[in-house]
């Protein structure tokens, strides 16, 4: 999809040239990468662009991870990606409303023992 290259594009070139001003957890451009890899594109658009209008100082920040609906149980997408050679991305998936879930996204080191 051509709104994830925009994002991963914006990610990578632009956003280290700027300094960090997002007031939430995650960034606003990791937020809207979520949303339009688990929603359809007009449900992603609305909710990345409401996010964007939050992230001003007139709004207190902190955490706010993307709500994704799923049609089963809680459980924890753990996998190595190729392009994270020693790394470990997990994603949690955390009870919000009647089948609506918090998406959380971690990433773990590997460490050679």
């Amino acid at each position: 999809m051509i709104c994830l290259k925009i994002l991963r594009f914006y990610q990578k070139f632009l956003s280290p040239l700027k300094p960090a001003a997002c007031r939430y957890y995650p960034s606003c451009s990791e937020y809207a990468l979520w949303q339009f890899q688990k929603k359809n594109f007009f449900l992603a658009f609305f909710s990345t662009f409401f996010r964007i209008l939050r992230c001003n100082p007139f709004f207190k920040g902190g955490f706010d991870y993307p709500r994704v609906s799923k049609n089963f149980y809680p459980i924890n997408l753990c996998f190595k990606p190729i392009f994270l050679a020693k790394k470990q991305l997990c994603f949690l998936y955390i009870p919000y409303k009647n089948k609506s879930f918090y998406l959380i996204k971690i990433i773990f080191k590997r460490t050679n023992q």
